[in-house]
């Protein structure tokens, strides 16, 4: 079926490459028209925080319990002189006029606290309390936030910021071009041709570009945060263009053995697209599983980063065909006029990821190798091809066999270094961090500098209590929660209770500043003394059940939840994995090995995670603050996705060593000759996939970071310490065990087949005499 479906792609080129482009046309259109609606609610089925929200939300129509802000000023001439008063009250009532927006200004009787009144800064800083809605989606606070900014008075000696990440500055991602550059010269090296570099290029933009506007889209019919878009380019970009580079290598593969264009495109399609069709379900799978989770953030999250790979997927086994067929023989041909423009492009793109001018820095660096390029050859001269190297020659299988002479040291010391930069998992602490780790330069992090500055690093981040009161509660046992409240460690204000109706009160609520910031370790454990302790022992006897809410409270609520999950969404991947490793092998320990390999290298990858976000260690380098928890999301997002690929590249070696062992009977050469024959292809991709997501480090955004940094370090060791010394090493001791399956097993499961129809005959090409089959496919 996909031999005649690759075909049909490539005798009707046209039709597909014109329906792609219509999609894209038309669906791009619909996404600009209908716009986004991103917005970062956490959902939780039932906690302390959700039912503290609803009270606000029912006795006190949601004031207190929306997403806030603060408008955060300092005045050198002091907050209370003349001009500086009426300019940021006439500020205030502008905001105030702004549809759903609540402020609290400093100058009235309610936000009378929003003063410093004592210290070194007292008098000169000031804050006005702004709040959205709980469900506001990141289109409309964009826009508030930046009509307040341009709002903002100009005086002498006065600083006006907006904190709050809610109303943060959006700086349109750019690290994915530069990721796309380093793409660009590796695929140079890998194929040396300049067609067949840009057809995966081709292949993942236009993926990526379609799924970023289907996922905008679906923004507006389930809950999505605002960086969806941007994980999701970052997955799909190093996915597809490793998609795509299987295929094509597959295809060049079959022209070198003197097929048409039409049989190679439906040999590489009935070998090759096996292969991705498989690892791309296996991606999608992982990534839906987070639908288990029960929390439509996560959903959300999970959803749009499949429905890109998905989309990248069909682009490879769709479009890439037609543009195969399009390209034709030119696909083997090489010019250094290519070469140069190549280079020109990934410089220039270099130039615009870094922030510089692509014209400063390409043109004089173009022109240098322009220069180079003529002293070397003609421009139009073909480069000569050198017969394929015998894959006894090659350094990998050199390797492979180094390793398979001492398989016991290279087991244990590819598991002590992974076992060693695990450890930092241990202090793994769960949680949101806050706007302290924003870039310097932006107003969210200035004002939440001065909130600290001035009020204390609580200011940032406010605890909310709400309550029911029964009929008759007397006005002491509001008192004793007050007195409670002021009397805890840790709390620097308690208000007084404020009522939902002074004359017939039904509910109560209080404000409390905690000493620490939001991200501190001692704030969550606040909120559990006060739900554990402090609250239970002040109403007692009262009947009164006090809820800790707020933004912060909501944080810990969704931390907490998601953690207790976390071990059902790792058991349920592993063992689907498990499964289909199983029956695409046809072997017990194969699959269990890959399994405690991957997760290996997975909890390597958090450790370094841990040690640059949470302890600190390079985050100046990296451009993060120090101290803050990991985001509850990030373990299970990093596994779901690190586990499809790290799958991928499992199927691309094992089932070439697999067919190697059906063949000859031999283990060990069959671990070698499968290493070597992947190897240059799957040290591509996994160079791609490093650069592509390393990319993202250069991002202002810590979550995008966090991603940027896990999950190449998890491609990286999957590249090399996992596939280049843990499995010839592990394949080798367990020997003809390797493919052990009894025999009832065997007819109790499906048989997957991901290496297709052979390319070479049953008795044709002996070790050293055929080209190199990176992907897992070939002789059956």
């Amino acid at each position: 079926m996909l031999a005649r479906f690759g075909r049909w792609c490539a005798v009707h080129r046209r039709i597909v490459i014109i329906a792609w482009v219509a999609v894209l046309v038309l669906v791009g259109a619909a996404s600009g028209a209908v716009g986004s609606g991103f917005r970062s609610q956490f959902d939780l089925p039932d906690s302390e925080s959700t039912r503290g929200f609803d009270i606000i939300e029912d006795r006190f129509g949601g004031e207190g319990g929306g997403q806030t802000g603060a408008l955060v000023f300092r005045a050198e001439q002091g907050v209370e002189d003349p001009e500086v008063k009426t300019a940021m009250t006439t500020l205030f009532d502008e905001v105030a006029q702004f549809p759903d927006v609540r402020v609290t200004s400093p100058y009235t009787p309610e936000g009378a606290t929003q003063i410093v009144e004592q210290g070194p800064e007292a008098g000169q800083i000031a804050y006005a309390r702004i709040e959205v809605p709980q469900d506001i989606d990141f289109e409309e606070a964009l826009a508030v936030g930046k009509d307040i900014r341009a709002a903002a008075p100009q005086i002498d000696g006065l600083q006006v910021e907006l904190g709050g990440a809610i109303f943060a500055e959006f700086e349109p991602p750019q690290s994915e071009v530069l990721g796309l550059a380093f793409a660009i010269i590796i695929l140079i090296l890998a194929f040396g041709s300049v067609l067949a570099m840009g057809l995966p290029i081709g292949t993942a933009i236009a993926g990526i570009g379609l799924g970023a506007a289907v996922v905008t889209l679906l923004s507006n019919v389930m809950s999505m945060p605002d960086f969806a878009t941007t994980l999701g380019i970052m997955i799909g970009l190093g996915v597809g263009i490793d998609y795509a580079l299987f295929i094509v290598t597959r295809y060049r593969e079959c022209a070198h053995l003197g097929m048409s264009v039409p049989d190679a495109v439906a040999k590489a399609m009935d070998t090759a697209g096996r292969a991705v069709i498989f690892a791309g379900i296996t991606v999608v799978i992982s990534l839906s599983g987070m639908l288990v989770m029960g929390v439509a953030f996560i959903s959300g999250l999970g959803v749009g980063a499949a429905v890109t790979v998905a989309l990248t997927m069909i682009a490879a086994i769709t479009l890439l065909p037609a543009l195969l067929s399009l390209a034709g023989p030119r696909v083997e041909v090489t010019r250094w006029r290519g070469i140069i423009a190549a280079g020109f492009v990934a410089v220039a793109l270099v130039g615009l990821g870094l922030g510089v001018e692509p014209l400063l820095v390409g043109l004089p660096l173009a022109l240098v190798v322009l220069l180079a390029g003529f002293a070397v050859a003609p421009l139009r001269r073909e480069v000569p091809r050198r017969a394929p190297r015998p894959l006894d020659r090659t350094l990998a299988y050199r390797w492979s066999r180094l390793i398979q002479r001492r398989p016991w040291p290279a087991a244990i010391g590819g598991v002590v270094v992974l076992c060693i930069l695990a450890i930092p998992v241990f202090s793994l602490r769960l949680g949101f961090s806050d706007e302290g780790n924003y870039p310097a330069e932006t107003s969210t992090r200035k004002a939440y500098d001065l909130l600290a500055q001035g009020f204390g690093p609580g200011f940032n981040g406010p605890f909310v209590l709400a309550a029911e009161l029964p009929p008759g509660t007397a006005p002491e046992a509001l008192g004793a929660v007050t007195d409670a409240l002021a009397a805890t460690d840790g709390v620097v204000v308690a208000t007084p209770p404020v009522l939902d109706d002074p004359s017939a009160p039904t509910a109560a609520m209080w404000r409390v500043i905690p000493s620490t910031a939001p991200q501190d370790e001692a704030t969550s454990q606040l909120v559990e003394r006060l739900r554990d302790d402090v609250l239970p022992a002040a109403t007692a006897g009262s009947g009164l059940a006090v809820e800790v809410t707020g933004a912060v409270a909501a944080q810990i609520d969704f931390s907490n939840y998601l953690a207790a999950r976390i071990p059902l969404f790792f058991g349920v991947v592993l063992a689907l994995s498990f499964l289909l490793l199983m029956s695409v092998f046809r072997s017990v320990l194969v699959p269990l090995k890959a399994v405690v390999m991957n997760l290996l290298s997975i909890g390597a990858a958090y450790g370094v995670v841990i040690a640059v976000f949470q302890w600190g260690w390079l985050a100046d380098l990296v451009g993060v603050g120090e101290g803050a928890p990991i985001e509850p999301f990030i373990p299970m997002m990093m596994f779901a996705i690190v586990f499809g690929l790290s799958m991928d590249y499992e199927v691309f070696l094992l089932s070439r060593i697999k067919e190697e062992y059906d063949r000859t009977r031999d283990n060990g050469r069959a671990v070698a000759d499968g290493l070597a024959a992947t190897a240059r292809v799957i040290t591509a991709a996994a160079a791609i996939m490093v650069f592509v997501f390393g990319s993202f480090l250069l991002e202002s955004d810590r979550i995008i970071k966090l991603f940027g940094l896990g999950l190449s370090f998890a491609v990286l060791l999957d590249a090399t310490v996992v596939r280049m010394l843990l499995v010839p090493a592990t394949m080798e001791l367990l020997g003809d065990r390797n493919w052990w399956l009894p025999r009832w097993l065997d007819r109790a499961l499906p048989r997957i087949d991901v290496e297709g129809t052979s390319v070479h005959g049953p008795d044709e090409g002996e070790q050293g005499e055929e080209a190199p089959l990176p992907v897992g496919a070939g002789r059956s």
